[in-house]
């Protein structure tokens, strides 16, 4: 690693403060992260696409605004790449499909312009599985991403690019998507911090479906302060997204760790309802044994999720059928059989299924609201297995348990995306193979911040480094 690239292993917020002192230039920044990227990524192939002049452009512009004494944005200088799902006006966006090969949009997407307004440099664009569909990225456009603790094994998905690119020390910061876990579970998967935020909290657009409360655009990043410092950037009122929340960005500011003394933390090992791998509840497990450590009142609980699966696969199938059945229709042969086959299930739904499972959704988040008035916060394993083999799509079983779809072994986190909950995944612990694992921290509906503060607090008990994994085994030395 040379000497420049000391400056890639700083938290994004230390290199906001450099940048904006003077003390290291935008350009300087962007620099070694390039010249990271260009050692590194080669080998896991985190990042897709790269537009060096474009970025240097950007970088240059920030060094100009500060010496000029303009004010900078809150991401002034920090070299971001978009996932591969979201809109960059003259980068290329593929949604990892054949299909969009060559798609250029010729308008960003509205969390692409407000990063842009943060003063972030755009470097290119991270990976993502076809469609965003599963949590394994690979796709027949750029291959497939590795994971930095282990090449051999996958980064999950869908946001598995940008988790890569984190922990791989490739970025400072990183957006995803998530409608089943796609920011929790590569998060967990690569040992860096991914955060689910409320429905809205991040406005999406355009979008053909400004209602869809079951997707949402979030942050990540390698520890919970610079996932704030991200929120900040991205979230906030917008007229043109009808489930926008009104808070400001600002709002998420200033984290302050919460005090855990007395705080009631449900517990659980597997929602009541999924097979989960005996050494990741181990490891959660004994992480939860932190929160007792600070006071906190831990007990094992769940809310009742009856239902859950259900709502969850009819209304994804339901939008997979809505936003893809022209492309299956034109280009059947250059789409994956999962999302062939997760097309076809919402086409196949009645009226009277999807009318159904909102119904039955509306109940359980009533049952959710009832359990969150005894308890402040619930923790659980964010993924049921650790990371597997670069060549399985997706585990066909979990400790002699099949799996029946490419779905099953998502649950513990789809049904907390069903709830509406705020959730995050923060490293807890590593198994006896040296595995990152990630505790899932829930709060109730529209606590966002709550998330974030109990999650600062267990990550400074936790002590676990954040910096980026060197990949010695990567590079020969």
């Amino acid at each position: 690693m040379s000497s420049s690239e000391n400056l890639c292993l700083l938290s994004a917020r230390e290199l906001v403060r450099l940048i904006s002192s003077g003390e290291a230039s935008a350009v300087e920044v962007l620099d070694a992260h390039m010249a990271r990227i260009e050692r590194l990524n080669p080998r896991i192939n985190a990042i897709c696409t790269l537009v060096p002049d474009r970025a240097l452009a950007e970088a240059s512009e920030v060094d100009r605004r500060r010496a000029a004494g303009d004010p900078l944005g809150p991401l002034a200088g920090l070299p971001i790449a978009i996932k591969d799902l979201v809109r960059t006006r003259g980068i290329r966006t593929t949604f990892g499909s054949p299909i969009y090969r060559d798609n250029v949009p010729e308008e960003d997407a509205l969390i692409v312009e407000r990063v842009r307004a943060a003063g972030a440099v755009v470097i290119g664009k991270t990976n993502t599985p076809e469609f965003g569909a599963g949590s394994q990225t690979f796709n027949p456009v750029f291959g497939v991403t590795c994971n930095p603790h282990d090449p051999s094994l996958t980064c999950g998905g869908s946001s598995g690019g940008a988790a890569a690119a984190l922990a791989a020390g490739l970025l400072p910061i990183a957006d995803g998507s998530d409608l089943g876990g796609s920011l929790r579970n590569p998060a967990s998967f690569c040992g860096v911090v991914g955060f689910r935020p409320s429905p809205g909290r991040v406005p999406r657009f355009p979008t053909q479906f400004g209602w869809d409360d079951l997707s949402v655009l979030g942050p990540m990043a390698r520890d919970v302060e610079d996932v704030a410092l991200l929120l900040q950037a991205i979230a906030g009122p917008d007229p043109r997204s009808p489930i926008a929340r009104p808070e400001p960005g600002e709002a998420f500011g200033k984290l302050e760790p919460r005090d855990l003394r007395g705080l009631r933390v449900a517990w659980t090992p597997d929602l009541g309802r999924y097979r989960v791998a005996s050494e990741v509840k181990q490891v959660c497990a004994q992480a939860v044994s932190r929160f007792a450590d600070l006071g906190a009142e831990v007990g094992e609980a769940a809310p009742d999720l009856s239902g859950v699966d259900d709502i969850f696969r009819t209304l994804r199938a339901w939008l997979f059928a809505q936003r893809l059945a022209a492309d299956l229709e034109g280009h059947r042969d250059q789409m994956k059989d999962t999302v062939v086959w997760n097309i076809e299930l919402g086409l196949a739904l009645s009226g009277r299924d999807v009318s159904r499972a909102f119904a039955e959704r509306t109940a359980l988040f009533r049952r959710v609201v009832a359990f969150f008035e005894r308890w402040d916060v619930l923790v659980l394993p964010t993924v049921q297995v650790l990371p597997f083999d670069l060549s399985v799509p997706y585990p066909t079983e979990i400790e002699g348990e099949p799996m029946t779809t490419y779905l099953d072994w998502m649950g513990t986190c789809y049904a907390i995306t069903v709830t509406t909950c705020p959730a995050i995944s923060v490293p807890c612990g590593k198994s006896a193979s040296g595995l990152p694992v990630g505790l899932q921290i829930v709060a109730p509906p529209g606590r966002d911040r709550d998330a974030l503060e109990i999650a600062l607090a267990f990550e400074r008990v936790a002590g676990l480094p954040n910096t980026p994994i060197e990949l010695a085994s990567l590079t020969g030395g």
